[in-house]
Formats: C-alpha cells, sequence, structure tokens
C-alpha cells in the first residue's frame, strides 16, 4: 500500500481490486472509527450507497471494519450524496460514508467522507485517516462484548430527504403546467428525484429509473445526456434534467432539446441572485477551468469571480472561507450552501426551477444571458518525462494573460491522475483561441 489512497474525491477505483476492494474498506472502517471518536461518549457513523452492485460488498467490509472498532452505524440504503450529507446531520451522526464511483461505470466504485459539519473531510484529515490505514497502529485496538458497535438500517430517509428539498423550493409556488424529463441515470435519485417533482405538480416523463446494479450511468445521465435532450423534443417538455449517479451533479436541457451547461447555469442563478441582492460580496465561486462567458454575463450587476483550483472541494473551501452562497463547476456540481453543504443535483434543479417560474421565462431565454467565450485545449503527453514546475507554467500563464489584457484567458495545468499537461486558451476570436494554444503547447513540449 504505497500509492495515495485518496483522490480529489475520496478513494475510488475498480470494484474488488485495490484499492476498492473489501479488505482495505475493512482496513478504511476500522480507521475512520478509530479517528472519529473524539470522546468516551458512543459515535455513530452513517452510510450511504448509489445503486452499483459492488455497493453492498463494500457496505458490508465498512461496517465491519467500524464496528469492529466500537462504532454504531446506520444503514441508508440507496440516497444520494447530498442527501448522505443531509441525513447525517439531521442524525446528529459524527460522520457520514457515501459509497459511489459519480459518474463513473459500474465496475468502478469509491468511498467519501462527511464530516460531522456534512462537508467533505479536508486533505489533512485525509491523510491521518490513510496513515491508520496503511500503518499499524490501531492493529490491537479491539473492543470485545458489548463495547462492539451495532448496525441499525434507517427506513424513512428518501422521504426525509425530499421533504428537505422541498423545503427550499419558495412557499406557495408550485410545478403544475411544467412538464418535466428526469433522467436518474438509474442511480441513487432514481426514487427521490421523480417523485420531488411530482408531489411539486408536475408532470414528470421518468427515464433510467430502474437500476439493475449495472446499468448506472450506461447511456444515461449527466454525462450522456443525449436520450434525455431527445425525449425533451419528443414530450415537447418544458425542460430536461439529467442527473449523475450519485445525485450531486445535474445538466439541463431547455425546451428545445439544447443542453445547457454549467457555466451556463451558474449565469443564471448568479444572475437571479444578484438583481435580488442576495449573493454576498457579488462574487461566484468556480475553477480555473470555468468559460470566461460566466464572468461577463454578471460583470454589468457587479458580480466578481473567484477562481479556485479543479474540484468541488475546493470550490467548497473557498466559499467557506470567503463567505460566499454560490459556486460550481461546467460539469454541473453545483454548491448553494445556503441550502446544503456539497454540490445537490436535486436542491439545483428545483431553484432554476423556481427562477423559470418567478420571472415567466423558459429555460432557452434564461440562458440567454451567457453567450460562451471560445476555447481551444490541447492535452500534451509527458512521455516519461517529470512533469513541469507549476511556477514555470505559471509564469508563462502569467505573461500571456497579461498580453491578452482582458480579452481571454489561459490555464496551463498538469493532470492529477495522468501523466499529461492539459493546456486552455479563451479568447474573443475562436482563430486565435486555436493559434494560441498551438503555440502554448509546443512551448510547454519544449520545457
Amino acid at each position: 500500500m504505497t500509492e495515495r489512497l485518496f483522490g480529489t474525491d475520496g478513494i475510488r477505483g475498480k470494484a474488488n481490486v485495490y484499492p476498492m476492494n473489501s479488505e482495505i474498506a475493512l482496513r478504511v472502517g476500522r480507521a475512520a472509527g478509530h479517528y472519529f471518536q473524539q470522546d468516551d461518549r458512543p459515535h455513530t457513523i452513517l452510510i450511504g450507497k448509489d445503486t452499483r452492485k459492488s455497493c453492498y460488498m463494500l457496505e458490508s467490509a465498512l461496517t465491519a471494519g467500524l464496528c469492529s472498532m466500537g462504532v454504531n452505524v446506520k444503514l441508508v440504503g440507496p440516497l444520494p450524496t447530498p442527501g448522505v450529507s443531509y441525513i447525517m446531520r439531521s442524525l446528529r451522526a459524527d460522520a457520514g460514508i457515501m459509497i459511489s464511483a459519480s459518474h463513473n461505470s459500474f465496475e468502478d466504485n469509491g468511498i467519501k467522507f462527511f464530516g460531522p459539519d456534512g462537508f467533505k473531510l479536508p486533505d489533512e484529515v485525509e491523510d491521518e485517516i490513510e496513515m491508520l490505514v496503511k500503518g499499524d497502529a490501531i492493529d490491537n485496538e479491539r473492543p470485545t462484548g458489548g463495547n462492539i458497535g451495532w448496525v441499525k438500517r434507517i427506513d424513512d430517509v428518501s422521504g426525509r430527504y425530499i421533504e428537505y428539498a422541498k423545503s427550499t423550493f419558495p412557499k406557495g409556488m408550485r410545478l403544475d403546467g411544467l412538464r418535466v424529463v428526469v433522467d436518474s441515470a438509474n442511480g441513487a435519485m432514481y426514487k427521490v428525484g421523480p417523485q420531488t417533482f411530482e408531489e411539486l405538480g408536475a408532470d414528470v416523463v421518468s427515464f433510467a429509473d430502474r437500476p439493475n446494479g449495472i446499468n448506472i450511468n450506461n447511456g444515461c445521465g449527466s454525462m450522456q445526456p443525449e436520450v434525455m435532450q431527445e425525449m425533451v423534443r419528443e414530450a415537447e417538455a418544458d425542460i430536461g434534467i439529467a442527473f449523475d449517479g450519485d445525485g450531486d451533479r445535474v445538466v439541463f436541457a431547455d425546451q428545445h432539446g439544447e443542453l445547457i451547461d454549467g457555466n451556463a447555469l451558474i449565469s443564471i442563478l448568479g444572475v437571479d441572485l444578484l438583481e435580488q441582492e442576495a449573493l454576498p460580496t457579488k462574487t461566484i465561486v468556480t475553477t480555473i477551468m470555468a468559460n470566461g462567458g460566466l464572468a461577463n454575463a454578471i460583470k454589468p450587476l457587479g458580480g466578481k469571480i473567484l477562481h479556485t483550483k479543479v474540484g468541488d472541494r475546493y470550490v467548497v473551501e473557498s466559499m467557506r472561507e470567503g463567505g460566499m452562497l454560490l459556486g460550481g463547476e461546467s460539469s454541473g456540481h453545483i454548491i448553494m450552501l445556503e441550502h446544503n453543504t456539497t454540490g445537490d443535483g436535486l436542491i439545483t434543479a428545483l431553484q432554476l426551477l423556481a427562477t423559470m417560474i418567478r420571472k415567466d421565462k423558459s429555460l432557452a431565454e434564461l440562458a440567454s444571458v451567457y453567450v460562451a467565450m471560445p476555447e481551444a485545449h490541447k492535452t500534451i503527453p509527458l512521455n516519461g518525462q517529470a512533469k513541469p514546475a507549476q511556477d514555470v507554467l505559471d509564469s508563462i500563464t502569467t505573461r500571456v494573460e497579461t498580453e491578452l489584457n482582458g480579452k481571454g484567458r489561459v490555464v496551463i495545468r498538469p493532470s492529477g491522475t495522468e501523466p499529461i499537461v492539459r493546456v486552455m486558451v479563451q479568447h474573443e476570436s475562436q482563430d486565435d483561441a486555436d493559434s494560441l494554444v498551438d503555440s502554448l503547447s509546443d512551448e510547454v513540449k519544449a520545457l
């Protein structure tokens, strides 16, 4: 166990292969059980999962590990990641665990943690848990008799989460008269997604809501929304909604079946909050990969953008530090800290629908506030060479953006998971973006 277990969003890999096997899951459970027991009182950790077949194996191993350390476990079954974050806080659990590989295919799986405040764990806490997993410091820590943890299954969590999500929707407002296509990705949103919209009065056309353990994200969901888009056209729906496997990400299609990406979505929500004077510091947090059209959309209302490293956890960290309420990624991870501590596809959809109703505008009309800045991308393989020094890449970026003088953006970054360097250029002109990304790629190759 030499390579790092935790990545940008917990532990992830092919199910039943290191590190995503039952042996490591048991050790992770023991390590987490030790870490989260901060005093002598009984401690409880909640476990949720998506609909992958391998979730049962990993759930059992994590449960065994936790109970062997004297921690009580509450199992909630299939539930979206944001639902796990909410329910664990509602039940006053000491931590939460979500078993999911998000938008990946069913062969993969993952384990991610929430602390007692409902937020994902910071890097330093993950490092401590990882040290316990890999070391022998707790090997002899073995409660016996009545000190072994118990397990309880909580049966009504879906209803609790639905009621919470609906509580974020404006009082007195309903979805009567709206036809909504809902693609649940055969994942954790398969019950709560369609049911929430139906309870609010929408005419729901439900798709990918029959998980069988192996069809999660298969030809459906936020990464493959083409079927959802076509269903919107065929059903003459007002909107299409496609979640990912664990429900923390969402993408939309307008009434014409045209996809609305995360940049446009954040623009719509950001403009609405700015108009209501409900956006603290008038700042939206997003990653360095966000399109410049987002900044242009909110600028007329005094809005500003704060960029972070790639990953929704870094967006959330910056939001908490600066007291911001809205952030997200172009992938559809939208964080609204007024409502939940993590990306929440269901609540995001409800807030977008509320904006449509309040402004009496279609999604296409709302999305017109966002005009994407032309982009160009290049991927440079390292071919066994060491990654270029980050300060060198940063100096190139600074030099070029100074030359652009506000007419574009540049991002040059090594991948965290592959031996490549990614180059992105945004420019007012597509031809100039293409030309500049080529020249920068050549410069990076020569380093």
